[in-house]
Parts: structure tokens; sequence; C-alpha cells
């Protein structure tokens, strides 16, 4: 028997404890969803961001976010005068706690693209 999964749009409102509230951008119904079900992918969530939420049912199954983003570099060591890219990276943390590699010529305060699937470094955010 074939199972039909529903996908809807919502908007990510805030959270609360563990759940993460999100309102159907159709009905304006709110719905809390287990931050677990999103996992650390949920760092990426922004108040007003649009995102589809599966669910048979009734009950959410998964929710699924833009595919990039645009964060901040908060913290990483110091770019090396002269260095230029390389296929070697270096750990940064970004604005929402989460590390990971970006390009050696990257600072503090650039904007960043990263790909909210695989958790990696794009491109220099426009």
């Amino acid at each position: 028997e074939l199972v039909r999964l529903e996908q809807k749009d919502f908007t990510y409102l805030y959270e609360d404890g563990d759940m993460l509230i999100f309102m159907d951008q159709e009905s304006y119904e709110q719905i809390s969803i287990p931050k677990e079900l999103i996992g650390e992918r949920a760092a990426f969530l922004q108040d007003g961001m649009a995102v589809y939420v599966e669910s048979h049912e009734g009950r959410p199954l998964g929710v699924q976010l833009p595919e990039h983003v645009t964060v901040e570099i908060v913290d990483t060591e110091p770019s090396i005068k002269g260095q230029t890219q390389s296929s070697s990276y270096k750990p940064s943390t970004i604005d929402n706690g989460l590390r990971i590699l970006v390009p050696p010529y990257m600072s503090v305060g650039e904007k960043i693209v990263v790909n909210t699937g695989t958790l990696e470094y794009v491109r220099r955010a426009d």
C-alpha cells in the first residue's frame, strides 16, 4: 500500500524548549515539532524562514530547510598574508554556533553561504 506524504509551506516562528514552532502559511495554524527531528540543522532556522514540512495524516515527519543560508563567521584562525585559495580549509565557527570548514582567506565578520544539507561552505555571500 502506498503512503501519501503531504508537503506544505510553513514559516518558522520560534523555539520553545525542545520544540520548534512553525506556522502554516495558508491556515495560520501553528504546529510544534521536536527539535531532534531536524537535528543539528535546526541551528540554521531563522525567524520567518520558509520551510516545507512533510507529514502523514497530520503527523510531521520531516522539515526541509532552504538549500542555502547566509551566515556570518564569528571565530576563525587569522588569515595569512599572501595565502590564496587552496584545498586546505580551516575550521571556523559561524553565528549559529556550528563549526564548519572555510577557505583559508576567510576572516571573522565575513558573510558566507552554507549548504544546510551537507553543512559545508558554498561561497562568499554577495
